[in-house]
């Protein structure tokens, strides 16, 4: 699953007229970078969640054909629902096993089908973390041989909006605008999440000095 619903305010006003999976990037939407690097990792479905202008991403992406895979859609209305409530929306379309879902405003090289046997059994979640960026300093979760964990904020790690999740995640959950990291957090306390740290290409693109950067970048400029 693809996270594409949020209104994109931090990049206004690029996302007045244009919701932000779709802005330019290094030639290309940002949202098609994600789903080529999707397909070369053999994954054949794709969800995507729409909301702020969502009916420009249908439009422009399809059913998916074109990169080789399958797209689906999943309508929040005009509320986007949060990346917990955005998730539980989609479960029906997701299917009962684990699944990826990857936040449609970072850019990364993260090999994506490694993913597939991170998740081991009796565990609910599996998250990417990578080192600190400038614009979170403090970090949001604590990795600690292998798990997630409480703990101090040197050991704290920036979420990467990577993750790998078990539909029992969100068992008793009800549809509806709420947040998925208070759901990771219960999870971890009681030993069942895991967590890697990425040392590679990762870029959180929340600004349009970031994303006018990695244009650059993508560009050879």
């Amino acid at each position: 699953m693809i996270l594409a619903a949020g209104r994109g305010e931090r990049m206004r006003p690029l996302t007045l007229a244009r919701p932000k999976p779709l802005l330019d990037v290094g030639g290309q939407a940002l949202i098609e970078h994600h789903l080529q690097a999707l397909a070369g990792a053999g994954y054949a479905t794709v969800v995507i969640n729409l909301s702020w202008l969502g009916e420009q991403i249908s439009a422009t992406l399809g059913d998916g054909s074109r990169f080789g895979i399958d797209i689906r859609y999943s309508e929040e209305g005009p509320e986007p629902l949060e990346t917990g409530g955005g998730i539980f929306r989609a479960l029906p379309q997701l299917g009962p096993g684990p699944f990826l879902v990857l936040n449609g405003d970072v850019w990364t090289d993260y090999p994506y089908a490694q993913l597939r046997d991170r998740l081991h059994a009796g565990d609910l979640a599996h998250l990417v973390l990578v080192p600190n960026p400038p614009h979170n300093t403090k970090g949001d979760f604590v990795l600690r041989a292998g798990r997630m964990r409480e703990g101090e904020e040197s050991e704290r790690f920036t979420f990467s909006g990577i993750g790998i999740y078990h539909p029992d995640l969100f068992e008793g959950c009800r549809d509806g605008i709420f947040k998925l990291a208070p759901l990771l957090r219960t999870a971890a306390r009681a030993g069942r999440v895991s967590a890697e740290l990425y040392g590679g290409d990762w870029l959180d693109i929340g600004t349009p000095e970031r994303l006018a950067a990695l244009d650059r970048r993508l560009r050879g400029g």
